[in-house]
This record gives structure tokens, C-alpha cells and sequence, in this order.
């Protein structure tokens, strides 16, 4: 199985490679192996290997690159830690990977401000275990650990986001590097401002395509005095669905609440080694004071008693939370293993709270009639889910098949005014629902903010927009 992609590779002059070498050394390298592993990610499309990969190490660097691809119409991939869904790392056009994560230097921590600063390359485990001993964290969690420039590069979120909001909540400031190499500061670090346009939010979410990202300074917040997470179980996804739309419309602050279906139950029991009850289950974590803390509990558990929800079964102590999160973070992956060898195609959509029991309810009708295993986690709290269908890589009419359940499935939550996508990012896969989303004339304006930061379309080609 291979998802169709365009042969549109642009030759590199050998005069760039030259200038490259001599700058970088055997910081630049072109070998297969190399190549391989930059030209692949976590998509269900096959390899397109960049034709070199540089490793910078600062933002000098990163506009060095930069300047030399702009003059000699070279395409240029900055690349993180490798974990993007939707193909959005590929070199479709072949061209220069820059690998940034030997730029993992946290270069201030102001506590007294809660914010930090940081290299493009420091992931997310790196900086909370750097800022443990202030007494804050970094809450946004995509699963992997992932770079902190690509969660800010395609606007990520994760289990915390209905407390805590996603990275663009989160991001107070970058530092970018233009197509033709300047280096740009879009903010200071003040808690608001009202001073020109907004270039923060225009590079988060940007996917590469309109600057590269090198230094991003973040908010932080205190570690919570008490936190307590639980287990409940449902008769049907229905049940579990409805009690979460009840608790949020209620305004119970919960930090967590995450969904799995019954296959990524018994998934996540198969991978992770758990005894966790099979069938639909929502994992709550609840952030406050033991008072607040356990007011909030206590009213979950009667609007879930409401929908047929079990027994909430606690795991109080830290080790038992991180293995139960560690469970749910590996989901995707112990997902493959109920079809060993198969490929995976990964959706997600998000849609407004009220539409969310719906669009899973017909979701899932339609996935039971499927050819092929599934599974669905979803962060539900902010009515954010992903499907996760196994694929015969040798089917093609199974990835037809899922395709159309895509669609669909992308059809339904733009029809219940939401999005295609909630935290992939568009990349190449949601591309084509870019102009269903948003209409022509948002698209046109996108479309002209591209050609504005990046004239030879040297960043990223290829996604988000067609040039």
C-alpha cells in the first residue's frame, strides 16, 4: 500500500552542495541511510528521501542554509523528531533536510515569569525534566516526544489541551528564520500586546511552509498541589461520549479526559502489560488542591454513574499515573501490534463538543462495516478524536477503502462546523480539504501569505497549500 505522491523533484546544484560541505562539514551528509531516515515519517506514504541532510546547530546556521537554498531554488525541510502523522516532513520535491535537534539547548528559564526559552530541538521531556526543580511544568503532550519548533510548527496539543489550551495558547514568542535568511523575533516575552500584526500566531501552525523556526519561548505553570487520575468504564461509547460532553458543559475543570475504545483497551493491555477492563473507557486526571481535587471527582463520578459508568478505579500514587498516561501515550503504537505487519492510516477531526456523540456515533457505523481493524482514542474533552485503521500494505483496496472513510469522516466534522483536523496538521494528507474548510477566498489569502514570506517556494513545498 502507498498513498499516490507527484514526482516533482527539483535537481540540486552541485555549487549548493559545495557551499553546504564547506560550511558544515560532515555536518552534511548525503548517505542513504541518512537520507532514509529523514525522508520518512509516521504517514502511510512511502519514503521521499531529501537529497542531503544538514545538521544546524544555531539559528546563524539555520539562516546560512537558508540564504544559499533561496539562491539556488533548493528546497529546504526543517525536521524535528521525526513523529508527524501526515506526511508533513517528506521531500516530495527532494531538496535539503535541516535536522535541528542538535539545537536541544533550554536557554533561560524565568520562573518568576512562568516562561522558559528554548532551542527549536529541546523536546518536551527534556524541559520539564530540566524545570523540575522550580516547582513548574510544560503541559502540552502529543504522545511522542516530540521537538518543541514542530509542536509549535503544527500547532500540537495533546492530553492536557482541555485545561491547558495547545501550543498556540502556549507560545509567547519565536524566534524565525526567513526563506532568504533573516532572522526574525515575532514578540517579547509580556503577557499580551497589542503591537502590529501577529506573527507568532502566523508562524504557529505553519508547518514549516512560511518560515523555519529556531528558538520558541513558552509558558509555564505550577505544578498542581494534588493530582489524582481514574479509570471508568462504559457499557457503549455512547455512554462515555455523552458523559463527557455533560462534564464539560458543566464546567468541571479536569486536566484530562481521554477516551479509548474497547480494541485500544485490549491494545494498550497487550502492549503495555495492563489488566484494564475491555470495553469503552475514559481515563481522567484531575489538577488542583486535594479539596478541589477531589470536589471535581466527585462530580464526574455522578454524571458518569448517570451513563452507566463503573466504579472509578484510582491510581493516586506518580508511578501508577506515569504508567497509565505511558499506556496511553503508546496507544498508536500498540495499535500496530493487533495486526502485525500492517501499515497504518491516521485521521483525527475535532468538532464543536455539542456535535461530538454524533459525528463518533457515525464514525464508528461506518468503521464496523469496515474490511480492516481499527481503533479510536480521542482527547474528548475538547471534542478532539482520531481513528487509527490497520492496513494491509499489500491491499490497495483497503487503503481506497480507508480513504473513503476518511472523507467521510472529514465531510462530518466540517458539516458540524469543526475541522479537519484537530492536531495532525494538514501536511499532505488533509490537503485536499483545505478548500471544503475554509472556502476560496480564506484559501486565496493563505495562498498569498505564501508567496509573500516565501517567493521561490523553497520551505516545505508542497503542503499545507498548493503553490
Amino acid at each position: 500500500m502507498n498513498a499516490p505522491l507527484p514526482d516533482l523533484r527539483r535537481p540540486v546544484p552541485p555549487a549548493c552542495l559545495e557551499a553546504l560541505g564547506a560550511i558544515f562539514g560532515d555536518r552534511l551528509s548525503v548517505s542513504a541511510a541518512v537520507r532514509e531516515h529523514h525522508g520518512r515519517d509516521e504517514s502511510p506514504y512511502p519514503p521521499m528521501l531529501p537529497d542531503a541532510v544538514v545538521f544546524a546547530q544555531n539559528t546563524d546556521e539555520v539562516a546560512q542554509v537558508a540564504r544559499l537554498c533561496n539562491e539556488h531554488r533548493v528546497p529546504l525541510i526543517p525536521y524535528g523528531a521525526g513523529s508527524s502523522l501526515e506526511g508533513h516532513l517528506l521531500a516530495i520535491e527532494g531538496g535539503i533536510s535541516l535536522d535541528l535537534s542538535q539545537m536541544n539547548q533550554v536557554l533561560s528559564v524565568n520562573a518568576e515569569d512562568l516562561t522558559a526559552t528554548v532551542q527549536a530541538g529541546v523536546t518536551r521531556k527534556q524541559l520539564n525534566e530540566e524545570i523540575r526543580s522550580t516547582g513548574l511544568f510544560f503541559p502540552i503532550d502529543p504522545g511522542a516526544d516530540a521537538s518543541l519548533g514542530g509542536m509549535a510548527a503544527t500547532r500540537a496539543s495533546g492530553t492536557n489541551a482541555v485545561r491547558y489550551g495547545t501550543m498556540r495558547e502556549n507560545v509567547m514568542s519565536l524566534t524565525v528564520v526567513t526563506a532568504d535568511g533573516r532572522v526574525v523575533r515575532t514578540a517579547g516575552r509580556a503577557r499580551k500586546s497589542s503591537a502590529g500584526y501577529d506573527l507568532t500566531r502566523i508562524f504557529v501552525g505553519s508547518e514549516g511552509t512560511l518560515g523555519i523556526i529556531t528558538e520558541v519561548t513558552v509558558r509555564l505553570y505550577p505544578q498542581p498541589e494534588a493530582v489524582s487520575a481514574a479509570v471508568c468504564n462504559f457499557p457503549s461509547l455512547d455512554d462515555a461520549v455523552q458523559s463527557v460532553i455533560e462534564i464539560i458543559q458543566m464546567g468541571v475543570p479536569v486536566a484530562r479526559v481521554e477516551f479509548m475504545d474497547a480494541a485500544a483497551v485490549r491494545a494498550v493491555n497487550l502492549y503495555s502489560k495492563l489488566t484494564l477492563r475491555e470495553t469503552p473507557m475514559l481515563v481522567f486526571e484531575f489538577h488542583g488542591s486535594p479539596a478541589g481535587v477531589q470536589e471535581q471527582a466527585e462530580t464526574v463520578q455522578a454524571i458518569t454513574a448517570e451513563h452507566g459508568g463503573m466504579d472509578f478505579e484510582w491510581a493516586e500514587r506518580p508511578e501508577d499515573r506515569n504508567r497509565l498516561w505511558t499506556a496511553r501515550h503508546n496507544a498508536y503504537f500498540a495499535g500496530l501490534q493487533l495486526r502485525p505487519g500492517c501499515r497504518a492510516s491516521t485521521t483525527d477531526v475535532c468538532v464543536p463538543i455539542s456535535r461530538l456523540a454524533d459525528c463518533v456515533r457515525e464514525t464508528v457505523d461506518e468503521l464496523d462495516q469496515a474490511s480492516f481493524p481499527y481503533t479510536i482514542v480521542g482527547h474528548v474533552g475538547d471534542g478532539n478524536f482520531h481513528v487509527l485503521m490497520l492496513l494491509d500494505g499489500d491491499n490497495e483496496a483497503e487503503w481506497q477503502e480507508s480513504e473513503t472513510i476518511n472523507h467521510n469522516l472529514v465531510r462530518r466534522a466540517i458539516a458540524a462546523d469543526g475541522t479537519c483536523t484537530g492536531e495532525h496538521g494538514v501536511g499532505l494528507h488533509k490537503m485536499q480539504f483545505m478548500q471544503q474548510e475554509h472556502g476560496d477566498d480564506a484559501l486565496a489569502l493563505m495562498r498569498s501569505l505564501k508567496h509573500a514570506f516565501d517567493p521561490n517556494n523553497i520551505l516545505n513545498p508542497g503542503k499545507i497549500i498548493a503553490w
